[in-house]
């Protein structure tokens, strides 16, 4: 088939029991196990015994039908944790590759094992991926508390032939400073030497945290500021002058979708012509420059930020399709982007489908 698509954030959804087969020996006595009752399928992980959650599983089906939970993990679509199954999705929704974040690690309460599933997690993805890994790049999970330990498992992965590393919008640990202080200026240079991007994924933020509610205001609520938080997390990068120091280096906001990029290019670079000089800010130029050099951003459907793409910068945008989550386009990707973008320049629609993620990700 000749597809062209390429989406820029996808997810796997690998089963609770893959970890005992990738976490160190030392911990696969306590490695998430499933138990099947009446009721369906639970995890149970340190005591905690929690039903499967199914609203990152909802490809295929009506949203009359979604729920947060799911009775048992057969009734997951497979190509959240089986590759081959995986391929056979992509083509029937006309993708030549895929982006892939989600699955790890543990949200454990021991701090020895949850660091440690880092690694069992980029393990099993890198499996996942080596069945094709030109239409698979899957994106690391970073234990971000200290520098050393960040450095040496972006190094560990990449010789695994993963293409990024997820960052949570701030380190991990309240010891850990922030990203533009210089302790961590050997991860950056580490990202550029092996020619990755940092990704940030909406609701991350680095520490162990609840799930998002699940009551009817409370979870749209979330998905919603989640997008926003984006603007924070990449405008603290921007204005302390890391992307400055480092041209090199690329940030991508993902699933935040792109409606607010105009608003932050502007309004920054108003705050910034009148509170540069007495908060001493040392940029050369304003925000806005570093956003479009070195800042893209993913969407699934937004036509209010298409409309002005534009400001945002053509080549700073790359459609997602989110398979499987809930907001996915699938299997209906190719016929929604043919319709969103029939009146585009063609250069401009194909950068936006495939030739930025291309670049980005030397594809």
């Amino acid at each position: 088939m000749n597809a062209e698509l390429i989406s820029a954030d996808s997810h796997v959804n690998p089963s609770p029991t893959m970890w005992a087969d990738y976490l160190p020996a030392v911990y696969k006595d306590r490695a998430p196990r499933v138990e099947s009752t009446d009721e369906g399928d639970f995890q149970i992980l340190e005591g905690r015994r929690t039903p499967i959650m199914g609203i990152n599983a909802m490809a295929g089906k009506k949203p009359e039908e979604y729920s947060w939970n799911i009775r048992r993990l057969d009734d997951q679509r497979a190509g959240g944790f089986d590759p081959n199954a995986r391929l056979v999705d992509m083509d029937a929704d006309h993708l030549r590759a895929e982006v892939l974040y989600g699955g790890g690690p543990l949200y454990c309460q021991d701090e020895e094992m949850r660091v440690a599933s880092y690694s069992a997690y980029n393990d099993w993805l890198a499996d996942f991926c080596s069945v094709a890994p030109d239409r698979l790049l899957g994106m690391a999970y970073i234990p971000c508390l200290e520098p050393d330990i960040a450095v040496a498992e972006v190094m560990r992965c990449a010789t695994r032939g993963l293409r990024g590393c997820v960052l949570p919008r701030f380190p991990g640990a309240d010891s850990a400073g922030e990203w533009y202080d210089e302790d961590w200026d050997p991860f950056w240079r580490t990202l550029i030497e092996v020619g990755w991007p940092g990704a940030i994924h909406v609701g991350g933020t680095g520490r162990v945290r609840p799930l998002p509610s699940t009551d009817p205001t409370g979870f749209m609520s979330d998905l919603l500021m989640s997008k926003f938080a984006m603007a924070e997390a990449c405008s603290r990068i921007v204005l302390s002058g890391l992307l400055e120091k480092y041209p090199e280096l690329k940030i991508v906001s993902v699933e935040g979708q792109l409606g607010w990029l105009p608003f932050v290019n502007y309004y920054l670079d108003h705050l910034w012509e009148k509170h540069r000089h007495w908060t001493r800010n040392q940029l050369s130029n304003p925000p806005s420059y570093y956003f479009q050099r070195q800042v893209y951003a993913t969407f699934m459907e937004d036509p209010v930020g298409l409309r002005e793409r534009e400001h945002i910068g053509i080549d700073n945008i790359m459609w997602s399709s989110d398979y499987p989550h809930s907001e996915t386009t699938w299997p209906n990707s190719k016929a929604l982007t043919d319709e969103w973008m029939t009146s585009f320049p063609e250069d401009e629609r194909r950068k936006i489908l495939f030739e930025n993620a291309e670049r980005l990700y030397n594809l």
